[in-house]
């Protein structure tokens, strides 16, 4: 057993696993690209980074990517992906970030923020580095998935929550941080932030069928929640 939240022991595992699976490669980072849209010239900050496929993409699209990661072996293997001339840094969230302000035009965070039981301290930091009216481009879990898989459980309370998953032989734990939908909501809100867009996505559509579950009649599942947010151009203003 791996301990939880070690990253670094299992990188290349959950590296791996994420390239072609259904829920990163065919459904989570599509979605993020779409709405992410015309990315050329535009300097975006990857919080949270992995091994980097997400900030691949988006280079490759035209975009100016920095990348950031708590892991020093997922950006090691970030690094690998991007070349030795990449922008990556080994920073935590959860911490004074090292950028200057209001250096970036967009942040995506994918997958990240429901590892965090505070969100208002990097909330905070992310729209810092954010310019005026830029966007923050979020993905976390679900947060009726928690409600589904835990029925007995608080829904509305704040939760933390541990999962194993078997990566190349084994078992590994993450841990996480339930949060209701409206303290999501909330969060954003007393950070500056405003909702533009709320999406709950089919995966894409050259997904293999053979990845896709068996009763999947609607052509969508609950799996996780994205937003589009825009940081208020003024300061003082909140919505």
């Amino acid at each position: 057993m791996v301990p939880t939240g070690d990253y670094d022991s299992f990188a290349n595992a959950y590296s791996a696993e994420n390239e072609s699976n259904l829920f990163n490669a065919y459904y989570e980072r599509p979605e993020m690209l779409r709405l992410a849209g015309d990315v050329r010239g535009r300097r975006i900050l990857d919080a949270g980074c992995g091994s980097g496929p997400l900030s691949a993409e988006l280079r490759a699209r035209g975009a100016v990517v920095t990348g950031f990661d708590v892991s020093a072996a997922m950006v090691g293997l970030a690094r690998q992906r991007l070349g030795e001339d990449a922008d990556l840094r080994v920073a935590d969230l959860g911490a004074p970030l090292p950028f200057a302000d209001a250096e970036f035009d967009d942040v995506v965070a994918s997958l990240v923020l429901h590892y965090l039981e505070d969100w208002s301290g990097p909330l905070a930091e992310l729209r810092r580095v954010l310019k005026p009216g830029g966007r923050l481009i979020i993905s976390v879990i679900h947060p009726t998935v928690y409600a589904i898989a835990y029925p007995k459980a608080d829904y509305f309370a704040l939760t933390k929550y541990s999962e194993d998953y078997v990566m190349d032989g084994r078992t590994v734990w993450l841990t996480y941080w339930h949060r209701p939908l409206h303290a999501i909501a909330d969060a954003f809100a007393a950070a500056g932030f405003r909702i533009t867009t709320i999406s709950e996505p089919p995966p894409s559509p050259d997904t293999p069928a053979e990845l896709l579950p068996p009763d999947m009649n609607s052509g969508s599942f609950i799996c996780f929640l994205f937003f589009v947010l825009e940081s208020a151009q003024d300061p003082s203003c909140r919505s």
